[in-house]
């Protein structure tokens, strides 16, 4: 418990510093090296990462997508280069496992471009946020707060409350109890975050966007848990990695956020386009 907690400690002190300068290109350098990470860390769990040509081609094409949020201004062309490097590797990968002769499965290819694909995205949309004019300087933070806040408060309400699992199968240790406790202590979280910012920032959505939001943010940041706590349990490890000293790897510490910044942007787009926000 000490050394998850001194870890948890040190992280937020550097996610604090790695915010502060999110207007540089500290940021998306940072989340950069994360998304690498991560997509090593995946590589190794299903399987490819001792596949060299393949491994590189994930590792190239994360790299440029990244770059490319920095480079390309127009939200509809990155979109547009974002998939179509997409579907690039999607063909590299399928023909490497034609001219392999069975040495590259052909379901390793589809479950690692799956998983990888997932984990890049996620990634990326925090960088889309950061980058939404007038508004990605606070709302790419609710990406952090509500995910984490969920998990902090799952787990203390489960501790205190739990006596029903939730799915057992997937992890054994979170309950209905603690999934309940999150949501409402989640969307609790979001109004306060939204109330906060309303006194710096204008424009912002009402609070019951934010009170919504949270609960939306909640449910979906607990399943992304699952389905990477799902994943683990198919290949049969403990963690993804070990950059965290008592929480694992960046999978690990990352699974709620890669599964809520797609919705995140999703959601802050169709709110621009009926101009809530």
């Amino acid at each position: 418990m000490l050394k998850r907690t001194i870890t948890a400690v040190v992280a937020l002190a550097l996610l604090v510093v790695v915010c502060i300068y999110s207007h540089t290109v500290v940021f998306p350098i940072v989340v950069g090296l994360m998304a690498l990470i991560g997509i090593y860390e995946m590589l190794g769990c299903v399987g490819m990462r001792k596949s060299f040509l393949c491994s590189v081609s994930f590792y190239v094409v994360t790299t440029v997508v990244i770059i490319l949020t920095r480079t390309i201004e127009t939200r509809s062309l990155y979109i547009a280069a974002y998939s179509s490097f997409l579907i690039c590797l999607l063909f590299i990968l399928f023909a490497m496992a034609v001219f392999s002769e069975g040495n590259i499965p052909v379901d390793k290819v589809c479950i690692s471009f799956v998983t990888c694909a997932y984990v890049l995205t996620g990634f990326v949309s925090i960088l889309l946020l950061r980058n939404m004019p007038n508004r990605g300087e606070y709302i790419y933070l609710v990406v952090f707060v509500a995910p984490w806040v969920t998990d902090t408060f799952a787990y203390f309400c489960g501790r205190l409350f739990g006596r029903h699992k939730l799915i057992p199968s997937v992890s054994p240790k979170k309950t209905v109890e603690g999934s309940v406790g999150g949501i409402v202590f989640c969307i609790i979280g979001c109004v306060v975050y939204g109330a906060i910012i309303g006194n710096f920032y204008e424009n912002i959505p009402p609070l019951w966007v934010f009170a919504i939001l949270g609960a939306v943010i909640s449910v979906v940041s607990q399943i992304g848990d699952l389905i990477f706590s799902l994943i683990k349990r198919r290949y049969g490890i403990k963690d993804y990695g070990f950059l965290f000293p008592g929480h694992g790897g960046v999978l690990d510490r990352f699974d709620s956020v890669i599964a809520t910044a797609p919705l995140v942007l999703v959601v802050c787009e169709a709110l621009i386009k009926l101009k809530v926000m």
